[in-house]
């Protein structure tokens, strides 16, 4: 019965990944065809992410009063009138280009924003035993999404050249429309009554529903904070150009992202998600010390392509600890998980890039990384700081182990 449900539901992760990433590849297209400053391309990037974080916050309440369908379908439609707005804006706004590059970026993250809010809700509320394994296939779209974003992005561009780039906007928004045409008439699994529903004061009082919070934010700081610094450290410590380390690390670190994503929605069951994500945080820790103080560049990249691996089931898998927890929680919960991840995805990239500036010399402490240019002494400085964060996941996860088995 729900199986086109599911299927738009994979689509909508997909377009998600559009949302997050389409722009972040035109920023080199807009610094050169627009005059744009680094400062206000990412510019750009904080604002999807804030705009996003304000959305999962502000729709939780109306969501669970008027219900998903109308939300769901607005997000698509959002997203579609805000790709529209980025490709028109050197039309619409010729003598200030960037103010409809902001207007269009706030109008088409609102939309991402409820996709976080609602996919994994609307998944997590058709019935079935394999809630491990449904949240894990929709969040493997995501990556896949990525992945088909950087190289279609960059196909395109090659083809058409960097000053047609709104018509790969055009070719891209289809998606959200065709979706949106999919959301007006897909069964959604009825929502849990107002009556029955766990107040939003019951879970900010569980010190379990804190640590779910925080283990989604470091794990979105895993994550994120090594999908967005790969592709550079491709660049910095290889000497590759920006298409190939797009390429090489964002492609082959999202490949794995999607695969552990994928393998564990299939076969999931017949392994605890708690151990399969306190194994993945173990993993990028190794990773994140691998890419920071390896002697060998290549060694380097290929930690940072594989914590794509160990980082897989940490976000995914916290929506799942917090669902399986709180099953009557409705929206507000997914809310939280989503501005929590949000957060954590804008402030890993952001913390690496201050301790890249701040403090460039850490790693060449050790004696093997004395002769490391300025640059690849600063990304790696920032990649050792990256540590905390699945070793923060750790200690979380520990905690929350702890609290189930006090239940």
């Amino acid at each position: 019965m729900y199986k086109r449900t599911i299927r738009a539901c994979y689509l909508g992760n997909f377009i998600g990944a559009l949302t997050c990433n389409l722009a972040p590849l035109l920023y080199v297209t807009f610094m050169s065809e627009l005059g744009l400053s680094f400062e206000q391309v990412g510019r750009l990037t904080l604002l999807n992410f804030f705009t996003q974080i304000v959305a999962d916050l502000v729709f939780s309440r109306p969501v669970d009063r008027y219900g998903v369908r109308p939300f769901i379908t607005l997000g698509h439609f959002l997203a579609f009138v805000g790709f529209l707005f980025l490709a028109l804006s050197p039309r619409l706004f010729p003598h200030n280009t960037y103010l409809g590059l902001m207007l269009a970026t706030i109008i088409y993250s609102i939309g991402g924003g409820l996709f976080e809010l609602l996919l994994s809700a609307i998944v997590q509320a058709i019935p079935g035993d394999a809630k491990e394994s449904a949240m894990s296939l929709l969040h493997s779209f995501y990556a896949w999404g990525f992945i088909v974003v950087v190289i279609g992005t960059t196909l395109m561009i090659q083809l058409f050249g960097r000053g047609n780039w709104m018509f790969v906007v055009l070719i891209w928004s289809v998606f959200p429309l065709l979706n949106f045409i999919n959301f007006l008439t897909v069964p959604l699994a009825p929502a849990v009554h107002e009556d029955h529903r766990t107040k939003i004061r019951e879970l900010l009082a569980s010190r379990y529903f804190l640590f779910v919070v925080l283990g989604i934010a470091v794990g979105g700081a895993t994550e994120v904070s090594m999908s967005q610094w790969t592709s550079t450290f491709a660049e910095t410590a290889l000497g590759l150009p920006k298409e190939v380390g797009d390429l090489v690390g964002l492609c082959l670190f999202a490949l794995l992202l999607g695969t552990i994503r994928a393998v564990y929605g299939a076969w999931g069951t017949r392994f605890p998600l708690y151990k399969a994500m306190l194994m993945g945080s173990l993993l990028c820790v190794v990773c994140y010390l691998v890419a920071a103080l390896s002697p060998l560049p290549i060694i380097s990249l290929v930690a940072c392509i594989f914590a794509g691996l160990g980082a897989g089931l940490l976000w995914p898998g916290s929506v799942v600890n917090g669902a399986n927890r709180f099953p009557l929680a409705g929206s507000s919960l997914f809310a939280f998980l989503a501005a929590g991840g949000d957060a954590g995805a804008a402030f890993g990239p952001w913390l690496i890039g201050v301790t890249a500036d701040v403090f460039p010399n850490l790693v060449t402490k050790a004696p093997w990384l004395r002769g490391l240019s300025e640059a690849d002494a600063a990304l790696r400085s920032g990649m050792l700081i990256g540590t905390l964060f699945p070793l923060l996941m750790v200690l979380f996860l520990m905690r929350m182990h702890r609290l189930e088995k006090q239940k």
